[in-house]
């Protein structure tokens, strides 16, 4: 794609460039194998020869040019999806950690990602400390071991919706020889492109607003191919020292600024294929064509009813980077200036029962696992995906008993407001 291409159109018409005859449209390449007439081609695609397809479970056309575009959105230079988010916070850590190793982590990230990393991690042998995103940065120092391979943390944290100050992140792991991983999915590269902040690594849900219409579960990791690996050649022996699964090659040598993807493909995907169908990717380019124009729409939604929530009566308090009384609001200006996401925190006054009774009366308002689609939903964290938490795990992420995730559609905002209102009145 012409790099003079706005984010518009690159939303529109990246990945996918038909030539003379093709379909206009991305194929759905179903098939679990491709055919070849000769012998030694294949050996070559094996050897990492050559360039091509012959298994799904390691590469596909059409999850390709769904990485691509996505690739070419966040303005990095390899990409490559996986079967759901969770996958691809796994692979994008694991491609660069093996046991005995540390990695540094925001104490804010999604619940289910902080399991993932203080919990399962933990038991292949890496350990992770977790931090406060609001520490300064010689608090966040503190927390770097001999053996941090990486640090990693969400643009918006999912749901206290914490925004990340990158740049103090991205100089903490540069100064110490690791990567930032950053998740970017509740911002997506429409609002903030993490790359051009100091981060490394881009991973995402595309289960959300890539998406945009909860039809299919999905994740991405984008390299920025900025982070120098063969400088910390110590620290990433899997990148700079011979695979010997992979006929002795050095990824960092042989592929250079395509290192990082290329080893996630080569031995993660291929060991653990987390995969996703081909089907799956070609209802993700469906949602990606119009992200750039839905996202606008998230954020004006979404500011009309944080603004009627923070006046109303029984409403506590709201959590929304878009309010000017916001404590994340100039990060927000800062990193987002055209808007963070449709996702707020709030609480109603009362205790955990009222907000239950208060969800139970919403209408139009649906009370779903799911977030960050085209259709308005909300959840009570404690008691869903962050139940599995204990009271002070729970407050260190900044999920108070009373926080409810509300996630803002692209329906009518008046429509969305008199939802809650009468919902409100009830309780």
């Amino acid at each position: 794609m012409e790099n003079n291409y706005k984010i518009e159109t690159r939303c529109v018409q990246s990945g996918w460039k038909p030539q003379n005859g093709e379909p206009r449209v991305l194929p759905i390449y179903q098939s679990t194998t491709f055919k070849y007439d000769d012998s030694d081609q294949m050996g070559r695609l094996f050897d990492l020869e050559e360039t091509g397809y012959f298994y799904t479970r390691l590469q596909n056309p059409t999850n390709d040019a769904v990485a691509a575009k996505i690739t070419e959105l966040e303005g990095g230079v390899a990409g490559m999806l996986t079967s759901s988010g969770q996958a691809a916070y796994y692979y994008a850590v694991f491609n660069l950690c093996e046991a005995g190793d540390h990695i540094v982590a925001s104490n804010t990230i999604y619940g289910g990602t902080f399991n993932l990393l203080g919990t399962t991690l933990k038991k292949q042998g890496i350990d992770c400390t977790f931090v406060n995103p609001d520490d300064s940065y010689e608090e966040l120092c503190k927390a770097f071991q001999p053996n941090t391979k990486a640090v990693f943390a969400e643009t918006i944290a999912n749901p206290s919706i914490v925004v990340l100050d990158i740049e103090k992140f991205a100089k903490a792991a540069h100064d110490h020889g690791v990567p930032l991983i950053v998740d970017n999915t509740f911002a997506t590269p429409i609002n903030c492109r993490p790359f051009e902040w100091g981060a490394d690594i881009v991973t995402h849900s595309t289960t959300k607003y890539m998406d945009g219409h909860a039809m299919a579960v999905g994740g991405a990791i984008i390299d920025s191919g900025n982070f120098d690996w063969m400088a910390h050649a110590d620290k990433f022996p899997g990148l700079t020292t011979p695979d010997e699964s992979y006929h002795g090659i050095t990824y960092a040598e042989k592929f250079g600024k395509g290192a990082y993807i290329t080893k996630a493909t080569a031995q993660l995907m291929r060991d653990l294929g987390s995969i996703p169908s081909p089907m799956n990717a070609f209802l993700l380019n469906v949602g990606l064509e119009t992200l750039h124009l839905r996202m606008p729409r998230h954020c004006e939604n979404a500011q009309k009813v944080a603004e009627f929530l923070s006046c109303h009566e029984k409403v506590a308090w709201v959590n929304y980077a878009g309010l000017p009384d916001n404590k994340y609001h100039a990060l927000a200006e800062k990193y987002m200036p055209d808007g963070t996401c449709g996702v707020m925190a709030f609480g109603v006054k009362g205790d955990r029962a009222t907000a239950v009774r208060f969800m139970d009366q919403l209408k139009l308002i649906a009370i779903v696992t799911h977030v960050a689609d085209a259709r308005t939903c909300i959840l009570h964290p404690a008691s869903h995906t962050h139940r599995q938490m204990t009271e002070e795990q729970l407050k260190e992420a900044g999920v108070a008993p009373d926080l409810m995730r509300l996630s803002i559609g692209i329906e009518n905002a008046d429509d969305i407001i008199a939802d809650l209102e009468q919902a409100l009145a009830i309780i």
